[in-house]
């Protein structure tokens, strides 16, 4: 078992050889073939972000990059979009990798997120979107369900900006040493609750140093980071971006963060609840802009609180869709046992003002100000999670809903509040049965999520737990 964090990497409060500046992002092309030339670059990862939000696709030689899949795409098997987080498929997605005979879509690269991996010396990455054999886009890919919401919002003339704020939690174990131990008794990288505390997080300073020295050289702006309640907890927080570029960062850091951990002999985990202690989350800040750049939620008059009346029925429309749009939020078994009074996560459905009780928290002002979406644990994919904030937002303006008034105190504890949905279970009903699901995503899109909800119950159904062994071995 590791002692230290990072042994085996020449610790970063040492000097370290100084390092070439980081190239932009993204990376333009002929910057990518003129490194490639140089042998700088040697691999380039074609990927997309699947169901979970896991970054998966292939290595392809640059020059084949080159000359041909930047224009055509990459081949890649239909089943990567409908499998569980275990790549198996059941029946019932709305794209059926096995009626469609496990036939291939392309994976069409997205030059503007074309980056260097630090922890992947000589490979770039670039993220796409998947297409079917027409040339479309499939609907049901992550990126595409966002890509539609964003859509309607630039119908308006409107574009979303999002943040992401994810936990984490680190141990002093390797991947290989947790997996074998079962994922139990593992030890965590610090002792205490360290929120906001620095002497506790000392020790996992050369690692929090890299992943984020790592980000910043892909082309994500640290904002803060701090040691956070549960022990060996951490966040790192990145400044706010247009949607789907926070979105794809998203996606991209997760999968930095496990490699650089996984480099330094530790292992991390986003799941949303490891233990009985505080869960991981990732809190989502989102406001709008007009084409001239100025906020729509900025008070102009016509709301209350000092949010415009857009902002009002924005955050109406989050209250009148959380129930139903949980799935896209909270897709995992585990993701409801984070979802609890006095386990700073929330479990009724209300909004507040500064208010972190709530799921939704009004806050700033001005060019600043934006919703706190506070449902998604750090398991949620990001493009569904700012998908579903957009489309309930939207709901909430056309339908000119109206808003209560804001909840003062504990919104857990207050009896008169309507819940979010308490298990997957119930989540998935919600899912199903809704009409504002069914219009503002399309019956493809809640028919395919709602069966990766019920693919993660069935598989969930079919296990024995350790909790079952305990209560019943014996004494059953």
């Amino acid at each position: 078992m590791s002692t230290t964090i990072g042994d085996g990497l020449p610790p970063l409060y040492e000097t370290l050889p100084p390092s070439p500046p980081p190239p932009p992002f993204p990376v333009p092309l002929e910057r990518l073939r003129a490194d490639v030339e140089a042998g700088g670059i040697t691999d380039v990862i074609v990927a997309l972000p699947d169901l979970q939000g896991r970054v998966q696709g292939s290595r392809v030689a640059p020059r084949d990059f080159a000359e041909r899949v930047l224009e055509n795409g990459f081949d890649a098997c239909l089943y990567l979009l409908a499998t569980d987080v275990e790549m198996e498929s059941r029946p019932g997605y709305a794209t059926d990798p096995w009626g469609g005979g496990l036939g291939d879509f392309a994976i069409l690269p997205d030059p503007g997120t074309l980056r260097y991996l630090p922890w992947d010396p000589g490979t770039a990455l670039v993220l796409g979107d998947a297409l079917d054999a027409d040339g479309r886009p499939v609907p049901v890919a992550p990126r595409q369900v966002l890509k539609e919401q964003l859509e309607r919002l630039a119908e308006r003339g409107w574009r979303a900006l999002a943040g992401t704020e994810l936990e984490f939690l680190v141990f002093r174990d390797s991947y290989q040493e947790a997996f074998e131990g079962g994922y139990r008794g593992l030890t965590a990288a610090t002792r205490f609750n360290s929120d906001y505390a620095l002497p506790e997080v000392a020790e996992i300073d050369p690692l929090m140093r890299r992943i984020r020295t790592a980000m910043e050289r892909t082309g994500m702006r640290v904002e803060s980071a701090r040691g956070e309640c549960h022990p060996g907890q951490y966040e790192i927080v990145f400044r706010y971006d247009d949607a789907l570029r926070t979105c794809d960062n998203h996606v991209v850091y997760k999968a930095g963060a496990k490699a650089l951990a996984a480099q330094a002999g530790a292992a991390l985990t986003f799941m949303a609840k490891y233990d009985g202690g505080e869960g991981n989350s990732c809190h989502v800040h989102l406001s709008l802009r007009d084409g001239a750049g100025a906020p729509v939620f900025a008070d102009d008059g016509s709301g209350r609180y000092g949010m415009s009346g857009h902002m009002e029925h924005f955050v109406a429309g989050q209250l009148a869709c959380m129930r139903e749009f949980a799935l896209l939020h909270a897709p995992n078994v585990n993701s409801f046992k984070r979802l609890s009074p006095q386990a700073y996560a929330p479990s009724s459905i209300a909004w507040g003002l500064d208010n972190r009780t709530c799921p939704v928290r009004v806050v700033g002002q001005g060019e600043s100000a934006r919703i706190e979406f506070r449902v998604p644990g750090g398991d949620a994919n990001p493009y569904l999670s700012v998908a579903a904030i957009i489309a309930a937002g939207l709901y909430g303006i056309d339908q000119a809903l109206p808003l209560p008034e804001p909840t003062a105190g504990d919104a857990g504890a207050a009896p008169d509040l309507p819940r979010l949905p308490a298990s997957l279970e119930e989540a998935v009903l919600a899912w199903e049965n809704s009409d504002i699901a069914r219009a503002v995503f399309g019956p493809d899109v809640v028919r395919h999520y709602a069966a990766a909800g019920r693919a993660e119950l069935a598989a969930f159904s079919a296990t024995v737990t350790d909790f079952e062994r305990r209560r019943h071995f014996e004494r059953g």
